[in-house]
């Protein structure tokens, strides 16, 4: 048998959240990144305008929708949606290395997004669906959490129900009753995605120096 086992190498996925607004995808998010140091949040560029509390290159990538179509043009998106009138997308260029360096991406997007990432990467992605324990609830927290007019709130819940419609796009499905219980299934999926076989690489020549 050989005394040095050729060094393995996990290659990173793309870890998606999605749900309707309100249901927690995004205090979900912050909270996960919190806690695994191996998780990177994938940063969007859109056309929607800054809010006050944000930062251009750590919240989003604000450009105008002529920069956004030229990005189109050249490929240079991972996936693009139209969300409440203003466009999303994802740069592909800092995803894929943070790929092959072993990291994984975390990605908040809608079902748009997750269906063109879905064809575009699907041996690299890994997709989770957010539900609201009830539409009074949903309510309840866009209301409580006050970033948005009641005319935006009340959009908002019109469309609530044609984003769940989709939840079968997804992988993983998790009803957020409650937060922390929430965050460790998350976390159980994360840790059980990276122990694929197929995200081992180098793994056959490492299985060959054991039976050596």
């Amino acid at each position: 048998m050989s005394n040095s086992a050729p060094k393995l190498h996990r290659r990173g996925f793309m870890v998606v959240l999605s749900s309707p607004s309100g249901a927690g995808k995004t205090t979900l998010a912050r909270l996960l990144l919190e806690r695994d140091d191996n998780l990177q949040m994938s940063i969007s560029v859109t056309t929607r305008p800054k809010r006050p509390n944000e930062e251009d290159g750590v919240d989003y990538y604000f450009v105008d929708k002529e920069e956004y179509t030229k990005m189109i043009e050249q490929n240079a998106l991972l996936e693009t949606a139209e969300v409440f009138g203003n466009f999303y997308g994802t740069p592909q260029k800092p995803v894929m290395e943070a790929l092959d360096a072993g990291r994984d991406v975390l990605f908040d997007i809608d079902w748009q997004g997750t269906e063109q990432l879905w064809k575009k990467k699907k041996e690299d992605l890994v997709t989770i669906f957010i539900l609201p324990p009830s539409m009074a609830e949903l309510s309840n927290r866009l209301q409580k959490r006050a970033q948005d007019t009641e005319e935006v709130v009340a959009h908002r819940m019109r469309k609530a129900a044609d984003e769940i419609s989709h939840w079968n796009v997804y992988e993983y499905v998790i009803i957020n009753h409650d937060v922390s219980k929430s965050l460790e299934d998350i976390s159980a999926i994360v840790r059980a995605e990276r122990r694929k076989r197929e995200r081992q690489q180098g793994m056959p020549g490492f299985i060959k120096s054991l039976v050596e």
